[in-house]
């Protein structure tokens, strides 16, 4: 048998030998963030020494590879390291006779990065080095330490992550960690965080949660903000104008993280966005981050930052957002269709499935006619037709006549607080165009004074400067110009007449509603705000009923089921101020309606939507 390669117990190994230094000896350096590279500079000249170290060994200056990895990640895969990609290379093809690590977990910080390693220098012949020795993976004993080094490396990286995780953790529960903030929040040098000190910033923030409380929507916000000219204030997080604050212009997305985040409410929020693994991306430690829900967040302290807003705006906020979103369990948001009831229709026959609005174009009709259908079980399962099919426009009419007649007893009452809020939307614009103008003008004095330490013999400086304060001269004319057009439009306080003109419509609330200026948009927000949602369906058989005789005000008629009116529920009840009209449901009871041959002049008994036994409205 022959004993090359077989080594006698205690006699010294020749690890190093003319095969290995035949070939080329690479030292490979790697840092682990852009911080370690600027401010932990010893481990990087430790690391560059170990050229020094190879030379020691046996191999010639000039065989002396160093391949540094730029700025890889401990975690990142040798696909994402060029570095490690390209000493996998070399190894493979045989070029390589030792590689140098300042430490084994320098070189892998991965069971699998390791391990396939080591497997390739053992089939190579390649040797590792570190500051403690040299080994050779083709011997036992040196293949279980590099290993054993290579799994404590791992734990040894997984132990401090962890460590490090439970310190933020515990500092996060005490609202001592510091969270970035959002627009309209400065952080002092101490550590605190509190309001913007500039008055508009705090002006403009206050503005766009007053905007959302009225209009109810992103899109009519953003539109809002634009048609004003109105920017946001965003503080610079990096680079060289760090802490200023600049002006841009307003995204949906930056007022969508604004509505959602509950530092506004005064809440000290950690852990909103999380980490799932599957969805991280190698080599970019920051993706994979997911929203999760509030109750999913690790901490949530009340109380604990100046609010902008109250924890019940906020939470309305989220709930109003939530139901603006186009699903099957939420209404949507109001568009401009013509169907008035649509997302809030349901079905009584099917177990309340929301009915959907179809549109279809009538002959000799000024716009396209719609209808609502109920195609639950056709639409999920292929079986069977629609549940049913009824006719848009008299149920809305009807509808809408009920819903005006219930909010007719606070209707001054509505139309003072209308007032009172047009006076305070434009008391706000009002300040911040003051301020806007403010800014402006302080920043053509700052560039007159500019101007006028500059040399007078420097006139390549000076006619730059120059032209700087024109321009902010010319800013604060035209916002100025444009402040006292605003100013004329429409003034801080309403006029007597503009008074007169909203008292007025508080009597005659239907001329309001079927007022050419009044969107479906808007009619749609109004049954929102007041009717969460309808329940409908056909009732009885019959092709025609009798319609039930009036009873005194305030009580309801008896329930009369009639094959071409549908019974009407609604889940929210209107104020116990109401008083219903004769012969006329109180909103919230289920009714059936009297058949759509109502007389004109018959105000408290509106004609209903027809149908036909089979579910389906009638021509």
């Amino acid at each position: 048998m022959s004993l090359a390669g077989y080594r006698l117990r205690g006699q010294p190994q020749q690890k190093v030998r003319p095969e290995h230094l035949d070939r080329a000896a690479v030292v490979y350096v790697r840092q682990s963030s852009r911080q370690q590279v600027l401010e932990h500079t010893e481990s990087t000249r430790l690391q560059y020494a170990l050229a020094g170290r190879a030379v020691a060994l046996g191999w010639a200056r000039s065989q002396v590879t160093v391949i540094d990895d730029d700025l890889g990640v401990s975690a990142a895969t040798p696909d994402s390291r060029k570095g490690f990609a390209r000493l996998v290379a070399e190894v493979t093809m045989g070029r390589v006779g030792v590689v140098l690590g300042i430490e084994m977990s320098r070189l892998a910080r991965t069971g699998r990065d390791w391990h396939q390693l080591l497997e390739l220098c053992c089939l190579s012949g390649v040797l590792l080095a570190d500051p403690d020795g040299v080994y050779d993976p083709g011997y036992y004993n040196d293949r279980l330490l590099l290993g054993l080094k290579g799994t404590m490396s791992e734990a040894e990286l997984y132990l401090i992550r962890q460590r490090m995780l439970s310190g933020k953790l515990a500092k996060a529960e005490r609202g001592e960690l510091a969270i970035p903030l959002p627009i309209g929040y400065v952080r002092r040098p101490s550590g605190e965080a509190v309001l913007d000190p500039d008055e508009q910033a705090q002006h403009v923030v206050r503005l766009v949660f007053s905007a959302f409380a009225r209009l109810g929507t992103l899109n009519a916000v953003l539109r809002y903000l634009v048609e004003r000219e109105i920017q946001m204030p965003v503080r610079v997080h990096s680079g060289p104008s760090k802490g200023e604050l600049e002006w841009r212009r307003p995204t949906r997305e930056t007022l969508q993280n604004m509505l959602h985040n509950p530092v506004y409410a005064g809440y000290y929020a950690y852990g909103r966005r999380q980490v799932e693994p599957r969805r991280k991306v190698p080599g970019r430690p920051s993706t994979g981050r997911v929203v999760k829900s509030s109750g999913e967040w690790l901490v949530l302290l009340p109380g604990r930052l100046p609010a902008y807003i109250t924890a019940a705006e906020h939470e309305a906020n989220i709930a109003r957002m939530a139901a603006n979103r186009q699903t099957a369990a939420t209404p949507g948001a109001p568009r401009d269709g013509s169907a008035l009831l649509s997302g809030l229709l349901r079905c009584g026959r099917c177990g309340g499935h929301r009915m959907t609005a179809r549109y279809h174009d009538g002959p000799g009709a000024a716009r396209p006619a719609h209808s609502y259908t109920c195609a639950f079980y056709q639409s999920n399962y292929g079986t069977g037709g629609s549940c049913q099919h009824i006719a848009g426009p008299p149920l809305d009419g009807w509808v809408a006549r009920q819903v005006l007649d219930a909010v007719a007893p606070a209707a001054l009452e509505v139309s003072m607080a209308a007032a009172a809020q047009a006076e305070d939307e434009r008391a706000m614009l009002g300040k911040l165009w003051r301020q806007r103008i403010e800014r402006a003008r302080c920043a053509a004095g700052r560039a007159r004074r500019q101007y006028q330490l500059a040399e007078p013999e420097n006139r390549l400086v000076a006619r730059q400067l120059e032209a700087d304060w024109e321009a902010a001269l010319a800013e604060t004319a035209r916002l100025e110009a444009d402040c006292q057009r605003f100013t004329e439009q429409q003034p801080a306080v309403l006029t007597a007449a503009e008074r007169t003109a909203i008292e007025s419509l508080a009597g005659d609330l239907p001329r309001v509603w079927n007022a050419p200026s009044t969107t479906q948009a808007d009619r749609k927000e109004l049954l929102r705000i007041l009717i969460e949602d309808i329940t409908v369906s056909v009732a009885g058989t019959a092709s025609s009923s009798t319609s039930p005789s009036p009873g005194p005000a305030g009580t309801r008629p008896a329930d009369r089921p009639s094959g071409r009116s549908p019974a009407w529920t609604s889940s929210r009840t209107f104020p116990r101020s109401w008083t219903a009209s004769p012969g006329s449901p109180e909103p919230g009871a289920t009714a059936a309606r009297s058949p759509a041959s109502s007389t004109p002049g018959d105000t408290g008994r509106p004609s209903g939507p027809t149908g036909s036994p089979q579910g389906r409205s009638a021509p």
